[in-house]
C-alpha cells in the first residue's frame, strides 16, 4: 500500500471508462443534465461537488463534480441479475475541468459490468447494452451548447 501512495498520480483514463468532451463549462454541464434527469422521468439522487468538499478540508481540487441518478425499475432488473450490480448502482456521470478549462463526461462503459458482476444472462446484457447508448447520449446532451 505504500508503494502505491507514493507511486504518484497518473490521471489517464482506465479502458472501462469513456469520455465525452463537453462545449459547456461544468457547472452548466451539471445543471443540464440535472434538467435532461428531471424531464425524462429519472430519479436524481446526489451531486457531488469534491472540488467544493475538497476546499472543506483546506485543499484543492481543479473543478469535478459527480452526478449519481438512474430508474430504479432498471436498477432493480440488473440487481436481479446479480446483487453485486448494487455496488455499481446509481448510474454516475463525471464532470472534470482540465486546467485549460476544457469539461470533460465520464463514465464507466456498461459492458464492463457484465466481466466485473460475470453476467451472461441475453435480457440482462440487453439491458446493459441499452443502459451503454443511454449514457452516452446523456453526456452528449448534457455537454451540447445550445444555440
Amino acid at each position: 500500500m505504500v508503494a502505491l501512495i507514493f507511486s504518484g498520480c497518473d490521471d489517464s483514463k482506465g479502458a472501462f471508462l469513456e469520455s465525452v468532451p463537453s462545449q459547456n463549462d461544468l457547472p452548466t454541464a451539471v445543471h443540464k443534465l440535472e434538467s435532461i434527469i428531471q424531464k425524462e422521468g429519472l430519479t436524481h439522487f446526489a451531486t457531488i461537488d469534491h472540488a467544493a468538499n475538497a476546499k472543506k478540508v483546506n485543499m484543492s481540487l481543479k473543478p469535478e463534480t459527480v452526478v449519481l441518478f438512474g430508474n430504479p425499475v432498471v436498477g432493480s432488473k440488473l440487481m436481479q441479475c446479480n446483487p453485486s450490480m448494487g455496488l455499481d448502482l446509481p448510474l454516475r456521470l463525471l464532470f472534470t475541468t482540465n486546467y485549460e478549462g476544457e469539461t470533460t463526461i465520464t463514465y464507466v462503459n456498461p459492458e464492463y459490468w457484465s466481466l466485473k458482476h460475470n453476467i451472461k444472462d441475453k435480457t440482462c446484457l440487453a439491458i446493459i447494452n441499452q443502459i451503454h447508448i443511454a449514457l452516452r447520449d446523456l453526456a452528449e446532451k448534457a455537454g451540447k451548447k445550445e444555440k
